[in-house]
């Protein structure tokens, strides 16, 4: 088991390493006003004392080598143009806590809903409940999320009777933007849930309880649900891509000050250095996602053996 952890674990560094180079040099292929603020008006000595003060007139081994350096000792950078020399991490550390905040619930309410909702679609297969959250899962993945956003956004703030924009010391200024990151995550969890639960309702052991007279109640809820969920573990952890995604748009829609409208404005102003920055940092939430949704299940799941079976060699 310890093996396989930190296989893992090398797999996800491996893969968080490829995913930073790749965005390092691709950024480094941008024109160089993406480092400057008012570039027009600056002097080519002004520039080339900047680019050189930056480590950009290097070469990209060499910059890709710093760069990471400063990581290990977390050093960001800093910012180009979002905010003229102020270093990102501050900058980061400033807009995260609200994002986090809005993460958790978002996920809480998913797990919330969603679980329920796979739950009453395996056990009234063919029925209302199944059939309502069949509709449910094939609106929310057929249709782009930008266009339920923004019907949640202007008739879900005519219903409350709320601005259409975030005010953090509203409370039902929340209720919008959690719910609306909290869908494709609701369907998400409905969608597997019901899968493995019917999966789980056809095998032996079921067939045999029914046969000796325990309830159906007590099947579903004793052994069906409880051998479900064990996979599902998997997904929850996995499922943060989910919030990392609908949170880059959404918090532009409602002008939330966090990391997704951050990545949305430093993008179009051309702040390279951070837009580097931020794509790191939803790299490694995703990789760490995975890996936890991996470990996660070694743990929980009493099927799985890292034994070799007899005979292989």
């Amino acid at each position: 088991m310890v093996k396989y952890i930190l296989k893992r674990i090398g797999a996800s560094l491996f893969t968080l390493i490829i995913i930073l180079s790749v965005v390092f040099i691709l950024l480094r292929q941008m024109p160089i006003e993406g480092y400057f603020d008012n570039f027009d008006k600056l002097d080519q000595a002004v520039i080339d004392a900047r680019l050189h003060q930056m480590g950009l007139k290097a070469p990209i081994l060499q910059q890709m080598l710093r760069f990471f350096t400063g990581l290990l000792h977390g050093d960001l950078g800093i910012s180009a143009r979002y905010s003229v020399g102020a270093p990102i991490a501050d900058i980061i550390a400033q807009k995260a806590p609200l994002s986090i905040q809005m993460g958790v619930l978002s996920m809480a309410l998913a797990i919330a809903l969603g679980i329920p909702l796979g739950g009453a679609m395996a056990r009234s297969k063919s029925k209302f409940w199944d059939r309502f959250g069949t509709a449910f899962i094939v609106f929310v993945n057929a249709i782009p999320a930008a266009v339920y956003y923004i019907y949640i956004q202007s008739y879900g703030s005519n219903a409350l009777g709320i601005s259409m924009l975030f005010d953090r010391s509203r409370a039902i200024s929340w209720v919008l933007p959690v719910f609306s990151m909290s869908l494709g995550n609701i369907a998400y969890y409905a969608m597997w849930l019901r899968r493995y639960m019917l999966d789980e309702l056809n095998k032996d052991y079921v067939q045999l309880a029914r046969a000796k007279g325990v309830a159906s109640r007590n099947i579903t809820m004793g052994h069906v649900f409880r051998n479900a969920f064990v996979p599902m573990i998997q997904y929850i952890p996995t499922s943060l891509l989910y919030t990392v995604g609908g949170s880059i748009y959404i918090e532009s829609l409602y002008s939330i000050p966090g990391m997704g409208g951050l990545l949305v404005d430093v993008i179009s102003r051309q702040d390279n250095p951070m837009v580097q920055a931020i794509v790191m940092i939803y790299s490694c939430v995703g990789i760490v996602g995975m890996l936890l949704g991996d470990i996660l299940m070694v743990f929980l799941d009493p099927r799985i053996t890292f034994a070799k079976k007899e005979g292989v060699r």
